[in-house]
């Protein structure tokens, strides 16, 4: 098994990179033997928040823990970065990750995580020149393979068919990596994962913006005919999946991460009513009444669904956490943490999306 002592996280302040950090520092049913130091890279745009992460500044603060603020593709800090923390392991979530937004604003997709992810991998390849003990491992996603008919899976081998600037963004990002590889020698490694859910998630995606938008008695937008099909996977389920990668994964190698848990995004909702109707003490079919179907978004891929027996099978990995379980945890913690989703809403967000956004 690798030794991990310096990691250098892009995105930390994001949704799963902030579950991660948490995660090695102990914050989750599966603590992993981390003892080394963190440095989180996040430019804190409108989906990063530093004050996700305050517990842990509070303890960990300047001996494990560090944060800079910059964005990846600043060489000059990125090389900083390496230099000064002597980084050892660096794990990339640091991406632009909204698909209506990528519709939209496709210039930022193609910046941050095409451009981004080659000024990390650069720096990597001339810092650590022969090293042996190091790894770069990008975090991927599934739907760089494009829609799905109703049988089969995406595997590790599936071919990338992407149908979104975001999509087709992630998939050149992967290929950069994998390039590195081949190309130079970089120690690297690749996980695509299917759809997260779970504590700390922009308000923006699905399942807490359904959450908030019941607590609210606001409508309840469904695309098309809601008939889409996604893989739900808990988010600790995932980073105990990416420490299993960082510390027994083979480099050159890529592994899929799924839930196992295909559901139509109708179904869910459904589900996400009945869950939040009794622990709000609210008449369920008066919020079926606010779901909306609205127009279906361009390039909407019908299901995704993932093969996850290579990790099962080579790494010793496993969901542990399944889906009614996790979406009462979610449930639970969006409930209880109203004053986070609301400055998250209407402080930095709001800003960040009429400076950059808005005004185009």
């Amino acid at each position: 098994m690798r030794s991990l002592k310096n990691i250098l996280v892009t995105g930390g302040a994001g949704f799963i990179g902030v579950n991660f950090i948490r995660f090695l520092f102990g914050e989750a049913e599966e603590k992993p033997d981390f003892k080394g130091r963190i440095i989180n890279l996040d430019n804190l745009t409108y989906a990063g928040n530093a004050g996700s992460l305050k517990e842990i500044k509070e303890k960990f603060g300047g001996s494990r823990y560090f944060f800079e603020r910059g964005d990846i593709c600043d060489y000059s800090l990125v090389e900083n970065i390496f230099q000064e923390y002597k980084i050892d392991t660096v794990v990339h979530f640091a991406a632009e990750s909204h698909v209506d937004r990528s519709i939209l604003y496709p210039e930022a997709f193609i910046k941050t995580n095409v451009l981004g992810t080659f000024t990390l991998l650069e720096c990597a390849r001339r810092t650590w020149k022969d090293a042996n003990d190091v790894l770069f491992h990008h975090i991927g996603t599934d739907e760089v393979y494009g829609s799905l008919g109703e049988e089969i899976r995406f595997s590790e081998t599936a071919m990338y068919n992407p149908r979104s600037p975001y999509s087709a963004s992630k998939a050149s990002s992967d290929h950069l990596v994998m390039a590195y590889y081949y190309t130079y020698g970089l120690p690297v490694t690749v996980s695509n994962c299917s759809n997260n859910y779970g504590p700390y998630q922009f308000p923006e995606k699905f399942i807490p913006l359904m959450i908030i938008n019941m607590l609210e008695g606001k409508p309840l937008p469904v695309y098309g005919d809601g008939k889409n099909i996604r893989d739900w996977l808990y988010v600790d389920d995932h980073n105990n999946a990416i420490w299993n990668i960082l510390k027994k994964g083979s480099k050159g190698e890529k592994y899929n991460i799924g839930g196992e848990n295909e559901m139509e995004n109708i179904k869910l909702l459904h589900e996400l009513i009945d869950i939040v109707a009794v622990k709000i003490n609210s008449n369920v079919e008066a919020i079926r009444s606010t779901i909306t179907y609205v127009k279906d978004r361009p390039g909407h891929d019908k299901r995704y669904a993932i093969d996850c027996s290579k990790i099962k099978r080579e790494l010793d990995w496993k969901q542990n956490v399944d889906f009614r379980q996790g979406i009462e945890r979610t449930v639970d913690w969006y409930l209880a943490n109203r004053e986070w989703m609301d400055s998250i809403r209407n402080g930095h967000y709001r800003r960040w999306i009429e400076k950059n956004y808005e005004k185009r």
